[in-house]
């Protein structure tokens, strides 16, 4: 009866012989070289300018500072953005300023978002996202984000591997590190402000709020500097710019010099002090809007 069955199925493998691992279309393994053709990346152009564009205005209010910190990147460049909300994608699509906004793949969490090939062309198409592994830097996520950097392609990535639980930073990952060490391009680290409020983990609808999104000065690998070390520059580089959107840019420089910056990570307290402490964090950052540094 199997022989019968074989036009319609594998062979079965002889006993004593190591059965080929099965193919995998998902995860890491999910092909998204088609959503880098000329149409999708049209498709993908409207659905930016189109859609992406005019409700991230209307939810977000989006202010964006140190674009003249990028006047003299020429090039591909990675950008390490903190990660608080599923909106924080939209928002860096809608304000990359060019020329790399339209030649930007994301790099997003293989085991969430390549989990079954609908979602993973959904993914791929409508954000240009490429899968990588969060918890590690992948050699297989690594060479395709590798590749496509050396095709001229910029990324965007999310050095803390998941969105915050709770609005406050978590530690950053060496991909980012790791990638701009291997293909000598720079990072540009930015913080994002407001997006946590507007869909923060956990909840389906969002709520309009205002954000910022503030653009650090370029970051280049030392020359023997490691991922490790290199991740840790970044994260404070972040730290810095989210201390200048929640006072002013004298005040976050000077304490950047001092080396007394708040950490992203916050406090180590209880859970709801921690909440607390991110509320007053926010009330300093209203209080502090359209202040002009002490001269």
């Amino acid at each position: 009866v199997a022989r019968l069955s074989f036009p319609l199925r594998a062979t079965p493998v002889p006993n004593g012989v190591e059965p080929p691992p099965p193919v995998r279309h998902t995860g890491t393994d999910f092909d998204t070289d088609w959503a880098r053709s000329q149409p999708a990346r049209v498709a993908r152009l409207a659905l930016v300018e189109g859609v992406m564009r005019p409700v991230m205005s209307l939810v977000a209010s989006p202010a964006v500072k140190g674009l003249d910190r990028l006047d003299r990147l020429d090039g591909p460049v990675i950008f390490a953005a903190n990660h608080h909300s599923h909106a924080d994608t939209p928002l860096m699509l809608t304000t990359v300023p060019e020329p790399w906004r339209h030649r930007l793949v994301i790099g997003a969490a293989a085991d969430y978002f390549f989990r079954t090939r609908i979602g993973g062309s959904i993914a791929a198409l409508g954000i240009g996202a490429i899968p990588i592994e969060r918890t590690k830097v992948g050699r297989q996520s690594a060479s395709l984000a590798a590749d496509l950097i050396g095709d001229g392609w910029s990324l965007l990535i999310f050095p803390e591997g998941g969105r915050s639980p709770d609005g406050w930073g978590q530690p950053f990952r060496g991909g980012a590190a790791y990638l701009a060490i291997r293909c000598n391009v720079p990072v540009v680290p930015v913080h994002l402000q407001g997006t946590g409020r507007i869909l923060r983990k956990g909840k389906k609808l969002p709520q309009p709020s205002r954000t910022t999104v503030t653009f650090g000065d370029p970051l280049q690998p030392g020359e023997d500097e490691n991922s490790r070390a290199f991740a840790a520059r970044l994260e404070a580089a972040v730290a810095v710019l989210a201390d200048e959107a929640t006072s002013d840019w004298w005040q976050a420089r000077v304490r950047a010099h001092a080396g007394t910056s708040p950490d992203l990570t916050g406090p180590d307290i209880g859970a709801w002090r921690r909440v607390w402490a991110l509320g007053d964090r926010d009330r300093r950052a209203k209080r502090n809007r359209r202040h002009w540094p002490e001269l």
